[in-house]
């Protein structure tokens, strides 16, 4: 049956003008949104997650550290007390009496079995060897691995974020197509619906347009549901509210992309090796000889070393001392040998790591050259697919196919739009992805 020409073009008009300009009608309605770039949901998830409090913690923690270790050269200030008592103690009086020195026997005096005394002792590190400098060292590249280790986390938080980005930013285009392509099924219900009650069309034609809304409506619903709680995901990751009024902008990676490894967990190897090579002058100050000057400051009975003066009295005592281990029976060697084999399996793990990102890189490389051959013909299939439409249209308007056949067409030429976006979103995320693998950053 032969339907009105007017209303079958304005029909088929309306549904290509949908497929030719909704790349402008988001583009208006872009204009009017709050834009948010990727780079900025990275900046920001990394200023609210609760690993960024750890760095500033790490700081301080080596700060004080440090500030310890430093007064490893000032000196150390002792205060000590003690009583003893001795039972048996040296009667020079008796022994001296069998000489011939009248009087001599009551003149000395017996030692005291008592001896109390105060003391201030004083000692300070004049040459340690460099063991001072070597640990002060150790902590610093301790640091350094504590504050890699968080930014390493954090790093992780990118791949999460790329995941609901771009599925927001290929849902939002995908609703504002649907929603377009929603109106015009609704108003060529509405026409047919006039038409059939008139006698002018088939009540099935209708049907097929309202078996077609149900399905995009339902298609709306599950976007809408999709999209809203990936934002709030994203809003919850990044802290900037994710709602109808912010537009997602994706990067524009042009150009060859590097293939130059810079993640934070290879640059964790390099700093734990750093550490390592702390540790070995920490082993080798021990072997180094140790000078130190001390102080003693007394007040006791008898005072220091004067035993002949059973009273009271101040005293000092000065000395200066050096240390040296001359034999560690093998010690330090050993330890240096530990530390080459840590060593060792330090290298072999980031290489094992380097490997299996290069490996990533070439299946990225793979996945970016397939969609990059599809964005290109993508043009085409949607041309082709439009020539298919219009032919339909004619076939449709002469009464040779119905409007189920003729609609299909339609479909199929929303679809390769469809997909077109979905490339070209993909191909985004997947050079994104490779920046990430490859641990750099994007502009």
């Amino acid at each position: 049956m032969n339907f009105p020409r007017n209303n079958t073009l304005s029909f088929v008009n309306r549904l290509r003008l949908l497929v030719i300009f909704i790349p402008a009608v988001m583009g208006n309605q872009a204009f009017s949104q709050k834009a948010v770039t990727l780079k900025e949901c990275y900046d920001r998830a990394s200023e609210i997650n609760s690993l960024s409090a750890e760095k500033p913690l790490y700081s301080n923690i080596w700060v004080i550290k440090d500030k310890n270790l430093a007064k490893g050269w000032l000196p150390s200030i002792d205060a000590n007390g003690s009583f003893i008592y001795n039972s048996s103690v040296i009667d020079i009086g008796s022994a001296l009496g069998s000489l011939p020195i009248p009087g001599i026997q009551n003149a000395i005096k017996p030692l005291p079995n008592e001896q109390y005394k105060v003391t201030i002792d004083v000692n300070q590190v004049i040459y340690d060897g460099g063991a001072i400098r070597s640990t002060r060292a150790v902590e610093k590249a301790d640091l350094s691995i504590n504050e890699k280790q968080t930014e390493t986390d954090i790093y992780g938080l990118r791949s999460q974020i790329n995941s609901y980005f771009f599925n927001i930013l290929l849902l939002t285009r995908q609703k504002a197509l649907l929603s377009s392509y929603l109106d015009l099924i609704n108003k060529r219900i509405s026409n047919l619906e006039s038409a059939a009650r008139n006698g002018l069309a088939l009540k099935s034609d209708a049907d097929v347009l309202t078996s077609e809304k149900i399905r995009t409506e339902q298609q709306l619903s599950e976007n809408g549901l999709r999209e809203a709680a990936f934002r709030k995901i994203l809003s919850e990751m990044t802290g900037i509210p994710q709602d109808s009024s912010v537009n997602l902008v994706a990067p524009e990676l042009a150009g060859k992309l590097t293939s130059d490894l810079s993640r934070p967990e290879l640059q964790l190897f390099d700093l734990r090796k750093d550490q390592l090579g702390a540790t070995m002058g920490v082993i080798a100050s021990k072997r180094m000889p140790k000078a130190f000057g001390y102080a003693t400051f007394g007040y006791g009975n008898p005072p220091g070393s004067n035993f002949f003066k059973n009273e009271f009295a101040p005293y000092y005592i000065l000395g200066a001392g050096v240390k040296w281990n001359i034999f560690d029976w093998n010690k330090a060697r050993n330890e240096k040998q530990m530390i080459n084999y840590q060593m060792s399996l330090l290298d072999g793990r980031k290489k094992d790591l380097s490997d299996k990102l290069n490996r990533m890189l070439e299946a990225k490389s793979a996945e970016i050259a397939s969609l990059e051959l599809l964005v290109r013909s993508d043009s085409d299939l949607i041309a082709l697919r439009k020539r298919i439409s219009a032919t339909a249209e004619s076939q449709y308007s002469n009464g040779t196919i119905t409007a189920s056949a003729f609609l299909n067409e339609l479909i199929s030429e929303k679809q390769a739009v469809i997909n077109a976006e979905i490339h070209s979103i993909s191909l985004s995320m997947a050079r994104v992805e490779y920046l990430n693998i490859s641990g750099n950053d994007i502009e």
